[in-house]
């Protein structure tokens, strides 16, 4: 893509930053401990402005600087979407306090217009999450509330950002575990600050550092955004049904998310993963409006995949009631995981 093309799709969110801007955010969401005199350098500004916008954007969007950690190296294989759908308006409030309450869930925000929360959901044992998973049902159950689950069997693009809480009931080295923690909530925190939060020497830490890179348990320094101003955070949900040529136009389907715009902010996918159980497929994306993302996303989805489709839910999401929404983590075509699902049978 020419870099003189600011954007190939048109949002207010990147018509309010410019393309210096959007490259510092897209930079330190690669890698937020990206120094400011090295963004000045390779985008050929100067310190000063660097900062000031960085400063713009911090404030513009409450970022956070955390980590995308791997939740396979960690032990973590069983993350779960749960949808709590309730027959009548429940008490956000109380629901948010409930979900504090527990390690598992990770990320939770309401539907506009439905009485419905999602739920990202990662325990560190099967038992757990059975367990939580049977509470939520029965203390939510004055609202009458119907509780879907699914597995997410396959994360195709993106990351959800987890909590301290989880990350504290890993089996890992306790050092590593407590600068894990430390850095999930500052990524940009230097080595010196993490040595006096840590009560330990510079070059322990530096050691301690090292070995955590390269144990594999993160993957990117990077941030995440509690508001997503001039934009529609969204969410899709799908369930299929067997049709012939269904992996054919899935991979039709997948052109609108490959299409990308290099410098944008806003991730129209910030995450996609096929599941098993309730729902078949879920998506988070941003737009900026509701009608950019439902023609983009539902319309072309509903033309793409029509014949496979059984249920298909495209909604604003309306109030993040735990954890927050990453910005930009990838390059699409880069990172965009794909299975066959039937090649392994086919060869048998």
């Amino acid at each position: 893509m020419n870099e003189e093309i600011e954007y190939e799709f048109p949002s207010k969110f990147n018509e309010r930053y410019s393309i210096p801007t959007r490259k510092i955010i897209r930079a330190l969401s690669e890698n937020s401990r990206t120094s400011l005199t090295k963004l000045a350098s390779d985008l050929n500004l100067s310190r000063r402005t660097v900062r000031e916008k960085l400063d713009r954007i911090e404030r513009d969007l409450d970022v956070r600087y955390t980590l995308e950690l791997n939740e396979k190296t960690l032990g973590l294989s069983m993350p779960h979407l749960v949808v709590l759908d309730f027959n009548k308006k429940p008490d956000y409030n109380y629901i948010t306090e409930l979900l504090k309450k527990s390690y598992i869930p990770q990320l939770a925000f309401t539907i506009r217009g439905r009485n419905q929360v999602y739920i990202y959901a990662l325990a560190t044992a099967p038992d757990d999450f059975a367990y939580w998973d049977n509470a939520m049902d029965l203390l939510l159950y004055k609202y009458g509330t119907t509780l879907y689950s699914s597995e997410i069997a396959h994360k195709q693009l993106g990351f959800v950002p987890i909590r301290n809480e989880l990350i504290e009931r890993l089996a890992i080295n306790p050092k590593e575990k407590e600068l894990i923690k430390l850095l999930n909530q500052n990524s940009r925190a230097s080595i010196q600050k993490l040595s006096k939060k840590l009560g330990k020497h510079f070059n322990t830490v530096t050691y301690t550092f090292n070995k955590l890179v390269k144990s594999g348990y993160i993957k990117r320094f990077t941030l995440t955004t509690a508001r997503q101003n001039g934009m529609v955070p969204t969410s899709f949900l799908m369930k299929y049904k067997g049709a012939p040529n269904r992996e054919r136009d899935s991979a039709r389907a997948r052109l609108a998310i490959m299409s990308d715009d290099r410098y944008s902010i806003a991730n129209r996918y910030m995450y996609n993963a096929s599941m098993v159980g309730s729902f078949d497929h879920f998506g988070m994306g941003v737009f900026d409006s509701y009608k950019t993302g439902y023609e983009r996303c539902f319309l072309y989805y509903k033309q793409t995949m029509g014949t496979h489709i059984i249920n298909m839910y495209f909604n604003a999401i309306d109030r993040v009631l735990l954890g927050r929404l990453p910005i930009r983590s990838v390059y699409v075509k880069d990172d965009y995981s794909v299975l066959e699902w039937t090649a392994d049978i086919e060869k048998l």
